[in-house]
């Protein structure tokens, strides 16, 4: 199979929904000729045309809307943010009427639209705090929305196109230091599902769930770890919502260990709530208390040697493992 970059998947994969379905249109901020601020969109402004692939102004609320208003008229809008920073810029949109429209009329329209947008940090040096934060729980509390953080380049290409085809609103995430990861995909089409997780690595001792960068993270960490002794399972979520629960459950009834794992500041992040749900549906299999690792609950520094002490490292995630896997219980 061949190999290309988690950026070429998502820019194949926009390529092949948009010559499937004329429905299919792009939105955003230099997306045309430019490609956007990291050139994912780049050449299909000129396959497409300007009616497709609309450049924007810097109005992230009013594209919003405007993105909505499309898919209820049988559009299915693809919109891009320079940076999910950003995107709370149109909250009341995303918040209010994205996530809301096909409960507050009965079921009666559906609301296709997806919002792209690259977020978390490790991707140049001194990102800080406006373009390097990590949001996924601010969309996975809002009900009505499907959140999606693929790990790898086959992933963000299948997840991307069950996103589109899918009949409510879609918060694609991508980890913008993986664009230029390579991995490999098929040169045919094809779909991952959402709500699906994936096991990266199977283990018999412990179960790492990490999704985004801190997914490569962690198999850093099981392969460091199996040189040790200790056998690491990786269950990637690929999808924070739907979250596949019984994936990571079977897991966890598995290895009776987890360490969670997540880019986000720690308060009020992803991983406090996969542990919450491992504790109601996992208590009786567990032989050790749940680990939970996450950034710090602070700003992003701008300054180098700050930047690197605030994201979990593979060193600190399987350091994590060896002092949970020593516990006697």
């Amino acid at each position: 199979m061949r190999e290309i970059t988690y950026l070429a998947a998502i820019n194949e994969e926009l390529r092949e929904a948009m010559a499937e379905d004329p429905r299919v249109f792009l939105m955003g901020e230099d997306i045309g000729a430019h490609g956007g601020a990291f050139g994912v969109t780049r050449g299909l402004w000129e396959a497409f045309g300007a009616a497709r692939v609309l450049d924007t102004p810097i109005s992230e609320n009013t594209l919003a809307g405007a993105a909505l208003g499309a898919a209820l008229t049988g559009m299915r809008p693809v919109l891009e943010f320079m940076f999910a920073d950003f995107s709370r810029l149109a909250l009341d949109q995303i918040l209010n009427e994205w996530a809301k429209v096909r409960y507050m009329y009965g079921g009666q329209c559906t609301a296709p639209v997806v919002l792209r947008t690259p977020q978390g940090g490790l991707s140049w040096k001194s990102a800080a705090a406006h373009h390097a934060q990590s949001l996924e729980a601010l969309f996975v509390h809002i009900p009505g929305l499907k959140v999606v953080l693929p790990s790898t380049p086959y992933d963000a290409k299948g997840l991307l196109k069950a996103a589109i085809q899918d009949d409510s609103p879609v918060i694609f995430l991508e980890h913008k230091a993986m664009y230029a990861d390579k991995g490999p995909v098929p040169e045919e089409a094809y779909l991952v599902p959402l709500g699906q997780a994936d096991l990266k690595r199977a283990g018999e001792d412990v179960t790492i769930v990490a999704a985004g960068k801190m997914c490569h993270y962690a198999l850093e960490a099981a392969e460091a770890l199996a040189a040790e002794g200790i056998d690491a399972e990786v269950i990637d979520p690929r999808t924070l919502k739907p979250l596949d629960e019984a994936a990571i459950f079977a897991s966890v009834r598995k290895t009776h260990r987890a360490v969670l794992v997540q880019e986000a500041p720690r308060t009020g992040g992803v991983a406090a709530d996969w542990g919450m749900r491992i504790m109601e549906a996992c208590f009786d299999w567990l032989d050790a208390p749940i680990v939970r690792l996450a950034g710090a609950d602070v700003p992003i520094p701008y300054a180098n040697s700050l930047e690197a002490q605030v994201w979990p490292r593979p060193a600190d995630i399987a350091e994590a493992v060896r002092r949970l896997v020593a516990l006697e219980i």
